[in-house]
């Protein structure tokens, strides 16, 4: 992507009116966008309202559509925008550009310098852009996105057309998606010759139970919500998810139908902006959603949280899990290989649920850590590599085992990436004991491992341009064990700790996330 300071790059494209544009040497903002993208409809009104102040300056607002004309024209009669949009469709000056989101907008002055660029929705962004354009053009500032004007303050964006697999075309699928809102689910009538569960492999590579009317009938009795209720808009095709919708997904991942009670927080959970469920879902990282249960719903519905949590030990665990995973895939649309283009992928897509070991955690269990009462019951979503794995079995010290923990969190994303990620630190009984042993609070261990875990700045110096080392001049220096370093993790609470698995064996984990921050995914805690 081009930066602040850089040269824009020079172009001709056509408008939506048929007329050619080219840079001209006055200042410029572009601004990339999809049309089926909600937060570039949340930006444009803004945009709008910048455009309407300086009218009568020598600046260009322009749009740069990364669709065809027909969605594109669309778009623009949908949202009022009066705008100069102009066609990318074969994604040439998107490429040039190379925008890693929309929208993202260039800020560009008379001599054709890049100085400023925004990615995503952020109010504090447009207001400080509307007073660079203010100052380029010897004007007061004005403030364009009120803090309590409705919106929210940040939203995440989706993936530039030009990196996704599919490349550009008309998608219309906003359109299309929000017809569906609030409608019941359909009803297919599967010929006597055909076997069921043959027909369900059809929507997913596993088995699946036939969702039957009786069988979701038998789900939806065990909630007060109206069957056609909509809980959430799942990404990135934003689909509806229904009440009987979720019903469906649950009877086909195997749940019995007091799991009800979980499904619809978690869909509440998951559509949280701040969890970025549509970037989790279209990026190209390892990440998936892993599901985490604390609280006395825990052994109310059987979930486990000892040995084998990660695995298959429990149908609780692994239901719930399962039919997440379809209702993102079934509701959302994020089917693999097409919007979900993960480059290894993560066995966590087929299932990925734990309980917290609350009973042999001498602390606070997590959801008390992260506000609510111990006999509260919650769920919380974390965007979650698979696990790796930290044997320590002859440590005879807390410190020894939290250096262990320090050594694997610091290959978190890649080796010489610092400040960008979050970790989810589980850590096991046995290891547990010894850290309570000698006098570690879940604070002290999570200030213990910000504190020691870090990158030696000599693997920096051989200049190689390797991942982590351009971001380099924005990392915190530290000395760690005798060495200068660079911090790993930006802040403590970048790292949560839970207590989970068996009561043998010194195995406990890390979980390394996807990117994190307002424009990444923040985890999130949900009541059930």
């Amino acid at each position: 992507m081009l930066q602040t300071g850089e040269q824009a790059k020079s172009f001709t494209l056509q408008s939506l009116d048929g007329i050619a544009y080219s840079q001209n040497n006055h200042p410029s903002l572009l601004i990339f966008f999809e049309t089926d993208c909600p937060t570039c409809q949340l930006t444009f009104p803004y945009l709008e309202r910048l455009a309407n102040i300086y009218k009568s300056e020598l600046i260009d607002i322009v749009g740069i559509s990364q669709d065809g004309e027909e969605a594109t024209r669309g778009f623009v009669e949908r949202n009022k925008i009066s705008l100069p949009i102009l066609l990318d469709e074969d994604l040439r000056v998107s490429r040039a550009y190379d925008p890693q989101a929309v929208p993202t907008l260039f800020l560009i002055d008379e001599v054709g310098q890049i100085i400023f660029t925004q990615i995503a929705f952020d109010k504090d962004d447009l207001n400080t852009m509307a007073a660079k354009i203010a100052e380029l053009l010897g004007r007061e500032p004005v403030i364009i996105a009120d803090k309590f004007d409705g919106s929210p303050n940040t939203k995440p964006g989706c993936t530039s057309r030009h990196l996704e697999g599919k490349g550009a075309g008309d998608s219309g699928v906003t359109v299309d998606v929000y017809k569906q809102c609030g409608e019941r689910a359909s009803r297919i009538e599967v010929p006597e010759n055909i076997d069921l569960f043959e027909y369900c492999l059809r929507f997913d590579p596993l088995p699946a139970i036939p969702p039957t009317v009786e069988r979701v009938a038998k789900m939806l009795a065990t909630t007060a919500f109206a069957p056609e209720e909509i809980i959430g808009m799942i990404p990135p095709n934003y689909g509806a998810a229904t009440v009987e919708k979720i019903a469906a997904n649950a009877v086909m991942a195997g749940c019995a139908p007091e799991m009800m009670r979980v499904l619809i927080p978690l869909i509440r959970a998951a559509c949280d902006e701040r969890f970025n469920l549509h970037g989790a879902q279209a990026t190209t990282h390892f990440a998936a959603p892993l599901i985490i249960i604390n609280g006395p719903i825990r052994n109310e519905l059987g979930f486990a949280s000892g040995s084998n949590v990660f695995s298959n030990v429990a149908r609780a665990n692994s239901t719930l899990g399962r039919a997440f995973q379809l209702i993102l895939t079934n509701i959302g649309g994020a089917k693999p290989g097409e919007i979900d283009m993960s480059t290894l992928g993560n066995p966590g897509k087929f299932s990925y649920c734990i309980a917290e070991n609350e009973e042999e955690n001498p602390w606070e269990p997590f959801h008390v850590t992260a506000g609510f009462a111990a006999e509260e019951s919650t769920v919380s979503l974390f965007t979650a590599e698979p696990l790796r794995g930290v044997s320590e079995h002859y440590a005879r010290t807390g410190r020894t085992i939290l250096q262990a923990l320090s050594h694997t969190l610091a290959t978190s994303w890649s080796y010489r990436t610092c400040s960008m990620v979050e970790a989810l630190v589980v850590l096991c009984p046995e290891h547990v004991k010894t850290l309570f042993r000698d006098g570690f609070t879940k604070e002290s261990i999570r200030d213990f491992l910000y504190e020691n875990t870090g990158i030696p700045i000599r693997f920096y110096a051989d200049n190689d341009n390797g991942e982590g080392t351009h971001q380099a001049s924005f990392y915190t220096k530290v000395v760690i064990n005798g060495e200068e370093c660079y911090r790993k993790f930006a802040r403590p609470d970048a790292l949560k700790i839970i207590v989970a698995g068996g009561t043998a064996g010194k195995f406990s984990a890390v979980i390394n996330s996807w990117v994190t921050g307002p424009r990444g995914s923040q985890m999130v805690t949900y009541p059930i």
